[in-house]
């Protein structure tokens, strides 16, 4: 099961990674709508773990 989950996320994201690259060179709307979505999602996931460390360094647990 949880392969299943695995292997889907995996598939999502190499699908937006796609759309990225393919709404780089013109593709149509919803590839635009789709690199952009996998834009903002991976600069949210970003900015989640900058807090996450930020947080964990200044709680003083050191992990």
């Amino acid at each position: 099961m949880i392969g299943l989950v695995l292997l889907g996320v995996l598939t999502l994201a190499i699908g937006g990674c796609a759309c990225v690259v393919w709404a780089e060179r013109g593709g149509p709307r919803w590839v635009r709508a789709a690199a952009t979505v996998t834009l903002t999602a991976g600069r949210l996931l970003r900015r989640a773990e900058k807090n996450r460390r930020r947080l964990s360094r200044t709680s003083g647990n050191g992990d």
